[in-house]
């Protein structure tokens, strides 16, 4: 089992407590409330306690010889009056606290969730299906209104006024008291076996969830090559499916949901009852007074309305807890801290990469093995071998998105000084890994461009670039017939692959121009760089290359195209099957030669 495998499965199975201690770590929203809920509940359980004596004053007295009508209880009534608008306005401000601790909360975790998954890099990405990601951050999160709105307040309730209302019934009646506190246990034990049932059907809906949100999006992305193989209907079919095993799995929820809510209103009748007709027989018999009768009477069911009320709100939380434990397992994914050394310039000093190995999760042995090689300020290094060497990998080494599991990766000259040290030498894994990135170009092999337009994603590269000098890198990558001003949709939409490969290099080629027009240095790093290209632009990128080339900018380049390779002064051939070799470049190379 891999180890995010048994990191999820453990988080799985460690699911999430009522009031779980990681929810105030990552929000401390939710922390200012709870203190705020607690010191509410207070308040309530106080005054639960005062309306309950003074109903019991009010008809005791009524029913007493020695009152005179309401003249004896008007001051009573308006003090009871004054209790019950006391407590309609303690939940107004726990409804209103509650809302805004949600909001809070909800804000903090997906910017943390965010966070996270930027830290983590693409690599984890890899092993992640988006749409659950997309799931959780919008509709799953969103689901927490119900835990803080309605669960949290119920649940720091059920702990507080029972435990005051029992206080107080032991001076009024013990016998009384003694039942409450016998039959309360009772329901808190049900909820447990209902909870850990409904928490399995739960998991099972957010799966299901999770499942129909990936398979819708994946039938929308594919529609056009359904519809050309004539599998629409097919997929429309599948689709109806998945909906209706989301449809079952909810009703299955709801259906423990009643069940379980009416198992709890039976108990809390039945010790309501309980108490009511042993405080009857004794006060028939004489041997209670009626105030006490009627405060005890009053009391019993605010005891256990609480605990009766978490029940019903729990399963309106339970998407919000099963949204929160995989905010969790995402929150709780460690990752490789970055340095904090301020490293040389990419490109401005020689790279070096020493035995390289790296292994992936799911995956039999290393995806890249052995791998040592050289790159230059100024040079240009080609990167070839088999589809599946890892050679893309390697890159993503380079960009610090991938941890190697052994070797490294070194910046410097190398020089060895006279105590024996490597002198100006320093660890990739040792510095500022975002400032490394700000002088690093990327063409990765699927460019992405995000809605704008052109413009906008040649920007990227190089924030402040004038119109003048976004053609100019155009230009560049053969995309000058593009219009700047020109509107694409997400992932390039409206622009053809060739299309959005060359907005990538113009991009790429824009990052360059700036940080040389600002004596920086910089590293490119591309991966197939023409794939999908004509000859006209390949050659046309190619000529750019030798330009670059020929003003200092050092490049790895990851191709299998014969047109690229006499560009480098050095061809690596990358493969599982053997260490890594180098040969001279700037010679053309059949292409038989050349490993696919």
């Amino acid at each position: 089992m891999s180890g995010r495998t048994g990191r999820r499965n453990r988080s799985s199975r460690r699911g999430v407590a009522p009031l779980d201690p990681r929810l105030l770590r990552y929000a401390r929203a939710s922390a200012v409330y709870v203190g705020l809920s607690t010191g509410i509940s207070a308040l309530t359980a106080g005054l639960v306690i005062a309306q309950a004596t003074l109903l019991a004053d009010v008809i005791s007295r009524s029913f007493s010889g020695g009152a005179t009508g309401l003249a004896g209880v008007w001051h009573l009534l308006v003090a009871l009056g004054i209790v019950v608008v006391a407590r309609a306005a303690l939940a107004w401000a726990q409804e209103v606290a509650a809302h805004r601790s949600s909001a809070a909360v909800k804000s903090t975790l997906r910017a943390r969730l965010l966070a996270r998954v930027f830290e983590l890099g693409p690599s984890w990405l890899v092993g992640e299906r988006r749409t659950t990601l997309t799931t959780l951050v919008t509709s799953g999160l969103d689901a927490l209104d119900g835990y803080f709105a309605r669960y949290l307040p119920q649940l720091i309730l059920a702990v507080v006024v029972p435990a005051a209302v029992v206080t107080w019934m032991v001076g009024a009646d013990l016998l009384s008291a003694l039942t409450v506190a016998l039959t309360l246990p009772l329901i808190p034990v049900f909820m447990v076996l209902v909870g850990l049932a409904t928490r399995a059907r739960t998991r099972r809906r957010w799966r299901a969830l999770a499942v129909l949100a990936h398979h819708f999006a994946d039938v929308v992305a594919g529609l056009p090559t359904l519809k050309v193989f004539g599998r629409a209907k097919a997929q429309a079919r599948a689709l109806r499916e998945v909906s209706d095993q989301h449809r079952r799995e909810s009703l299955a929820t709801l259906r423990i949901a009643f069940l379980s809510a009416l198992v709890l209103e039976l108990l809390a009748t039945l010790s309501v009852a309980l108490v009511a007709v042993g405080v009857g027989l004794r006060l028939v018999e004489g041997n209670l007074d009626l105030r006490t009768a009627v405060l005890v009477l009053v009391l019993a069911p605010e005891a256990y309305l609480p605990l009766r009320l978490v029940g019903t709100h729990y399963h309106a939380s339970a998407d919000g807890l099963a949204a929160a434990e995989e905010a969790f397992r995402v929150l709780d994914t460690p990752v490789h801290p970055s340095g904090r050394r301020v490293g040389p310039e990419p490109g401005r000093t020689t790279l070096t990469v020493e035995d390289l190995e790296v292994v992936r999760a799911g995956r039999e042995g290393p995806v890249l093995s052995g791998v040592s090689f050289e790159v230059r300020p100024g040079e240009t290094v080609a990167l070839a071998g088999p589809s599946g060497a890892g050679k893309s990998t390697l890159l993503a080494v380079l960009l610090g998105f991938v941890v190697p599991a052994s070797g490294r990766v070194l910046l410097g000259s190398g020089e060895v000084e006279r105590a024996g040290s490597l002198g100006t030498r320093v660890e990739l894994s040792d510095i500022d890994i975002e400032r490394w990135r700000t002088g690093l170009a990327w063409v990765p092999q699927r460019p992405y461009l995000l809605a704008g337009t052109v413009a906008h994603n040649v920007r990227l590269g190089a924030p402040n670039a004038t119109e003048v000098q976004v053609r100019e890198a155009l230009a560049a990558a053969g995309a000058d017939d593009l219009d700047p001003a020109l509107v694409v949709g997400e992932r390039g939409s409206g622009l053809s692959a060739g299309q959005v490969r060359r907005v990538a290099l113009a991009r790429a080629f824009a990052r360059v121009a700036a940080r040389t027009q600002a004596g920086q240095g910089c590293l490119l790093l591309l991966d197939e760089p023409t794939a999908g290209l004509d000859p006209v632009t390949e050659d046309r990128v190619g000529s750019h290359l030798r330009r670059l080339r020929a003003a200092g900018c050092a490049t790895v380049l990851v191709t299998h195209r014969p047109a690229l390779l006499p560009l480098a002064d050095r061809v690596v051939e990358v493969s599982l099957r053997k260490c890594p070799t180098s040969r001279p470049g700037r010679v053309p190379l059949a292409f038989a030669g050349v490993p696919a």
